[in-house]
């Protein structure tokens, strides 16, 4: 099926900046994109137009208030509900906690929260996008579904075996798969209303020794998510 080639490279720059840990350049965006600096330049004119990217004065190109705006209105009620959860969890736990949802055979982070008072936390933007092969997020929501289930949808991505223990024990674990020294836990969230989807926390693999506590924390957080969704 033919596609726009303009648009995909469009898109692809927001991904691009979206990603980025730190603000790009015309010609850093021109390379990622593998264009030439023109093409990228007249790109990112037409999205700033839409002010879905900005620069600031040495030229440095960031998210701009568009994409916030369209970000509002993706899985609106889900967000809404998550919200005030994944602020307690951030703040009670001093992690950063966030939302995943299970698109086009990735995991994305849809909505995230950062401690108020911990410089250490681990940050995880909204927008992350990562293979739903790796990471607690990911097993969580395959946990929602037996073997047979996952294999009758149209995904190709394979059943992973920790899934079904995260089936039996209502929560996912992952270290080192997404970002080296980096681990997770994850729980799904139980409800029909919303997008596969689970809410989980991430921080250095090394810091944390007991993890009861966080498991409970994220367990009744996402009943009280589906709760509000009306399950």
């Amino acid at each position: 099926m033919p596609t726009s080639q303009t648009l995909s490279r469009g898109i692809r720059v927001l991904e691009i900046v979206a990603a980025s840990p730190t603000y790009l350049s015309i010609a850093d965006v021109a390379a990622k994109l593998d264009v030439h600096r023109s093409i990228a330049y007249r790109i990112i004119r037409t999205l700033e137009n839409h002010r879905l990217l900005s620069r600031d004065e040495a030229g440095l190109i960031r998210p701009a208030s568009g994409l916030a705006a369209l970000a509002r209105s993706v899985q609106r009620d889900l967000q809404s509900a998550a919200l005030p959860e994944l602020t307690r969890l951030a703040n009670n736990l001093s992690m950063t906690a966030f939302l995943a949802v299970w698109e086009h055979d990735v995991c994305t982070t849809l909505q995230s929260v950062e401690p108020l008072h911990s410089s250490n936390a681990i940050v995880h933007r909204p927008g992350s996008v990562h293979g739903m092969d790796v990471g607690a997020a990911g097993i969580a929501i395959q946990s929602m579904y037996t073997k047979e289930q996952w294999r009758a949808l149209d995904t190709e991505i394979e059943y992973r075996p920790q899934a079904r223990e995260a089936r039996i024990d209502g929560y996912a674990t992952s270290a080192n798969e997404v970002i080296q020294g980096v681990a997770s836990i994850a729980v799904p969230i139980p409800s029909q209303q919303t997008t596969p989807a689970s809410i989980a926390v991430v921080f250095a693999a090394s810091t944390v020794t007991d993890r009861n506590g966080i498991i409970r924390a994220l367990k009744e957080a996402a009943l009280n998510i589906a709760d509000e969704l009306g399950s």
